[in-house]
């Protein structure tokens, strides 16, 4: 495809990476995720997971409910950021399971969750601009919780058990989001006719965009993240739910450790697992297969947790925070669309109500 280059000159060659060529890549880095990664797992703790007879499956119940509870936290987190434009909480808790075993299918990290949501968001009648706006506080907000328990984590942690290279790393990741976040907010807020100008100058530049409608969009979402910065109240509830969200999937994880007999202290595993959901933003493999179960179970053992015990419980985990929302996600996925078939198809088959006829006289239906 060729495409004007600078200033109206030669068409400059835009170069695309051949389909084959990117299904091949993805199929060779998930055959390396699972040769090097998870297979070396499951066989250091084969000796752990054949003791599942004598565990108390009462306690890998609670590490199920609790996970099911931090989807619903943030099933809240979504409806508060959405509100008052959002759809009843059971639609949104659906929406946000199909994005979630999107994201667990398909490459890129968090992108094809969200633009699915996007558009089942919009299906719901909620305006466009709030759903962009949401979506984007929701994803960057619950990152910057997570970063903040992760570096309370490490103040108790370091002095105790030292400092691993990584943790630099992760605060790193930390420190771009946290710029990116605040510098999205400094330039909706403060800086509102030049985000204009530069979005304008940029859209009429570029093909099937039109700068009139980028300009609205613009203004809508200044408007709602003023909205939002003016209700301390809003981001507190907001705050308290992505954090719920963050220390209930962390506590699922503690409960499934602690059925296979690892005994692990709160900041040494809010360490363990905020380092790994930060190193997962990097869009390596979907929702961080293989880079979330190899970092936790390596910090872990470094804190001197068992290694078997320590790879048997955190696989349990990730069985039912990675696998189960893939089925569980297409389900909710088919009842939202056999829901709005259903209601779309009753409202067609309800008869039109009759007028009185030209004469005076009343339908047969409508006589008292």
């Amino acid at each position: 495809m060729d495409v004007a280059g600078p200033g109206g000159g030669a068409p400059a060659k835009r170069r695309w990476i051949p389909r084959n060529v990117k299904i091949t890549l993805m199929v060779l880095l998930l055959f390396f995720v699972g040769e090097y990664i998870l297979l070396p797992e499951l066989a250091s703790a084969r000796k752990e997971f054949h003791q599942l007879g004598h565990l108390n499956f009462l306690w890998l119940i609670l590490g199920a409910l609790l996970e099911i509870a931090s989807l619903a936290a943030y099933a809240e987190l979504t409806h508060t950021v959405l509100s008052p434009d959002a759809p009843h909480r059971f639609r949104i808790f659906r929406i946000n399971m199909w994005a979630l075993a999107i994201s667990h299918v398909l490459p890129g990290g968090t992108v094809p969750g969200t633009a699915v949501s996007y558009r089942l968001l919009t299906e719901s009648e909620v305006p466009g601009s709030t759903a962009a706006f949401g979506l984007a506080t929701q994803g960057i907000g619950s990152a910057v919780v997570l970063n903040g328990i992760f570096w309370l984590a490490l103040l108790v942690s370091i002095p105790l058990n030292g400092y691993n290279p990584l943790y630099g790393f992760a605060a790193i990741l930390g420190v771009l989001l946290l710029s990116i976040f605040a510098g999205l907010i400094l330039l909706l807020t403060r800086g509102e006719k030049q985000a204009e100008q530069f979005l304008n100058r940029l859209a009429a530049r570029l093909p099937f965009v039109k700068p009139d409608t980028v300009t609205s969009l613009v203004k809508k979402v200044a408007d709602r993240t003023k909205v939002l910065a003016e209700s301390p109240e809003l981001l507190y509830r907001a705050g308290i739910w992505a954090a719920a969200n963050w220390l209930l999937d962390a506590g699922s994880l503690w409960v499934f450790l602690f059925a296979f007999g690892a005994h692990v202290y709160p900041e040494d595993l809010l360490v363990a697992y905020g380092l790994a959901n930060i190193l997962a933003v990097i869009p390596i493999t979907p929702g961080g297969l293989g880079v979330v179960e190899l970092t936790v179970v390596s910090i872990l053992t470094g804190f001197h947790i068992p290694g078997g015990a320590a790879t048997a419980g955190v696989l349990c985990w990730r069985l039912v925070n990675f696998w189960l929302p893939i089925p569980f996600g297409g389900g909710a996925y088919l009842s939202l669309r056999l829901g709005r078939g259903g209601r779309q198809s009753a409202q067609a088959q309800v008869p039109e109500p009759k007028l009185p006829e030209a004469d005076g006289r009343m339908p047969p239906g409508l006589v008292n």
